[in-house]
């Protein structure tokens, strides 16, 4: 009787936790046969089965938007891309979901992931189920707000070339005898090839992805002109569509394939430090009064912050170009905004938290325009507004008279200064040359009132813009007066460019800065996202990848406060219950967590399911090993490091734990090796 558990068990390919659950139960078994003689074979094998239907379940990553990033399976992330495109007649172009590109609201319930969204005259709605190990159900409605003549509208499955370059696919239709097609066969840019079918099974190597309909669906398999995969188009809705048609369809997803549990070595050069991380630190942007006090105090009493960025509400400040603002602050006119903003700017500096000080929006008077104006254009493309540039030594004036005020009355003098995004128009846009020009001018200001406040070069909207800091780099002029260079981590932070930002940084020889860290700029409008594994390790996944090839001085998240919160409860976007902590949260504690004032040190790693980041202060023997493993559980082996036979901490933070100590391992000739359990953060903190 044991025998047939044993078998079961493996048979079902389940958890090393399950079967190790199941071994006891059959010990026990055995052990108490007679008591448990009510218990028949088929009673196990269905209670066998709810268990790992319910232990062992599917993990497909949704975007906000909608689209599918794959399915895990057991940690490995079985790659695919979902999206829903419209197709203009004779393919002209193609419009797809993506992120940003689309007004998106996000819901989760349990297993049930459910997008709505609007694209280009269309509404769509998915949800997404789990279903099992390896499997998911997603259903998908299409409805026309308007008449439209198109190719089509399609669920859209894009199948990467590094697995499905040599797959066969098999369509098949009801009884009817299916089609096989070798995806090698299909070209590059050429028409599609269209079959009918209710189901799709794709073979390859090391992937295996079956698609079942609930009806039967036109099918195209393309590979698109520039992209190295191959697209299966899913038809919704065809050719001439009337206002009001509808569509829906519903698909059972299956993948599998090759777990990488390899072991992985990751070596550290503890003898080349780098540039000097502070820590991490955060955004301190008072938007909402109700709830900002308890998540600020939470994050600043639960974790170490490095860097502060506050806001400096200069609309409010100055909205009278011919009233003195200090003198009518010091009349009890000061508006409670900025009062509270500059009282933000103190809490941080009464802890030795350096200050940035950053304004978003700017007078009436010292513009062009009006303040509308920031978001009249933003369907041309067109953000913010310029300042005047016939008043800048007014501006000068009145910036400068907001921190001088700041530093008598408050005690705070600003490490630095920018505008938040000026490249972009959120909501004071410059050109460049402005931008220059403005470094320069103020600069000067400020020196000639005996402020030690710099300016950030930049303090981008992405990472994307670079060429916005060129004239202020290549202007010598501007370098005494440049403390930091700085860009927001929100879109564009390919290898490429941030090795541009880093190399800036080095030209000037002055620290970088990433003014505002995370991922996805429209997220407050599907705040629930925030709650997401898949949320979370983006954005540690990124931060971990800026440390290691950029060497930044700080990452300030943002925010530290109720504003695409990293805590949920108190009514945070709608969030019941108390004051408590998000996966993301406890990512940030564990970066903290690095010795305060140590030198990024050189890692190298030979699995690219891992980023890495390893820091040191030779000088208090004091060191940091971040590891984010995005795959399955795997051993590694990390080599390279001091202080033979010390002894280090290891922390672990995933969907399950939050900062949580698991264990010591002891030095040995240079090395230790340990677990990496799947889609997990993990930190060595020397002790």
């Amino acid at each position: 009787m044991n025998r047939e558990f044993y078998t079961l068990v493996s048979l079902l390919n389940t958890s090393k936790i399950l079967k190790m659950i199941f071994s006891k139960f059959c010990s026990v078994w055995q052990q108490n046969a007679v008591s448990y003689k009510m218990f028949t074979i088929p009673a196990a094998i269905l209670f066998l089965i709810v268990f790992s239907l319910s232990s062992v379940s599917a993990q497909p990553v949704v975007m906000a938007w909608g689209n599918l990033n794959g399915i895990r399976v057991e940690g490995q992330l079985m790659e695919f891309k979902s999206s829903f495109r419209i197709v203009e007649k004779d393919w002209g172009s193609i419009t797809a979901t993506e992120k940003e590109g689309q007004p998106t609201e996000y819901h989760r319930e349990g297993k049930m992931q459910t997008v709505s969204l609007e694209l280009d005259g269309f509404e769509f709605s998915e949800k997404v189920r789990e279903n099992g190990r390896g499997s998911a159900i997603v259903s998908v409605n299409a409805t026309a707000t308007k008449d439209t003549l198109v190719e089509g509208v399609f669920f859209c499955v894009e199948l990467p070339g590094e697995y499905y370059s040599h797959a066969t696919g098999r369509f098949e239709k009801g009884s009817a005898s299916g089609k096989t097609i070798a995806f090698s066969e299909v070209q590059a840019g050429a028409e599609p090839i269209k079959i009918s079918a209710q189901s799709v099974s794709i073979e390859a190597s090391k992937r295996q992805l079956d698609i079942v309909f609930a009806s039967q669906a036109p099918v195209f398999l393309r590979k698109e002109a520039g992209t190295s995969g191959y697209q299966v188009y899913i038809g919704l809705l065809e050719s001439n569509i009337r206002e009001g048609q509808k569509a829906h369809n519903e698909f059972t997803f299956r993948a599998n394939g090759s777990i990488d549990r390899s072991p992985v070595e990751i070596t550290i050069d503890a003898d080349k430090p780098g540039r000097r991380f502070a820590g991490m630190g955060g955004n301190f942007r008072l938007q909402k009064p109700d709830k900002d006090p308890q998540v600020i105090q939470y994050c600043l009493d639960s974790m170490r912050v490095a860097w502060g960025r506050v806001e400096m509400p200069w609309q409010l400040w100055h909205p009278d170009e011919d009233t003195d603002p200090i003198e009518a602050a010091e009349n009890g006119n000061l508006d409670p905004h900025v009062h509270e903003s500059m009282l933000m700017a103190q809490k941080l500096a009464k802890r030795g938290i350096p200050v940035i000080v950053s304004d978003w929006q700017a007078p009436e008077w010292a513009i062009v325009g009006e303040h509308e104006d920031a978001y009249r254009y933003r369907d041309q493309g067109i953000f913010g507004y310029p300042l005047d540039q016939d008043k800048m030594e007014k501006i000068y004036q009145s910036i400068g008279d907001y921190l001088v005020y700041m530093k008598q009355h408050y005690g705070v003098e600003p490490v630095m200064f920018s505008f938040n995004e000026s490249d972009l128009g959120i909501d004071v846009r410059q050109t460049a040359e402005e931008h220059a020009e403005f470094i320069k001018g103020f600069g000067a200001h400020l020196a000639s009132r005996d402020l030690a406040t710099k300016l950030l070069l930049g303090d981008n909207s992405d990472a994307t813009t670079f060429d916005f800091i060129l004239p202020a780099m290549n202007d010598p002029k501007t370098h005494k007066y440049i403390g930091a260079v700085s860009f927001h981590s929100w879109r564009g932070c390919s290898d490429k460019n941030l090795k541009k930002w880093a190399g800036a940084a080095d030209k000037l020889n002055v620290p970088l800065i990433i003014g505002e860290g995370s991922t996805d700029a429209a997220a407050w409008k599907y705040p629930e996202i925030f709650y997401e594994q898949s949320f979370a390790m983006y954005e540690i996944n990124l931060y971990t990848r800026i440390l290691e090839m950029c060497e930044p001085l700080s990452i300030l998240q943002w925010q530290l406060t109720a504003d695409y919160s990293v805590m949920k409860g108190i009514g945070i976007y709608d969030t019941k219950g108390p004051l408590r902590p998000t996966q993301r949260f406890w990512n940030l504690k564990q970066l903290a967590s690095t010795p305060e004032d140590a030198f990024s040190l050189p890692v190298n790693w030979d699995e690219e399911e891992l980023n890495c980041a390893a820091f040191g202060n030779i000088a208090r023997g004091e060191y940091a090993v971040h590891i984010v493993n995005n795959g399955a559980e795997r051993q590694a082996a990390i080599k390279g490091l001091p202080e033979e036979g010390s002894t280090w901490e290891v922390f672990i933070t995933n969907q399950d734990k939050g900062m949580k100590k698991t264990g010591e391992v002891t030095v040995n000739k240079g090395s230790v090796e340990l677990n990496l359990p799947p889609v997990t953060f993990v930190t060595l903190i020397s002790k």
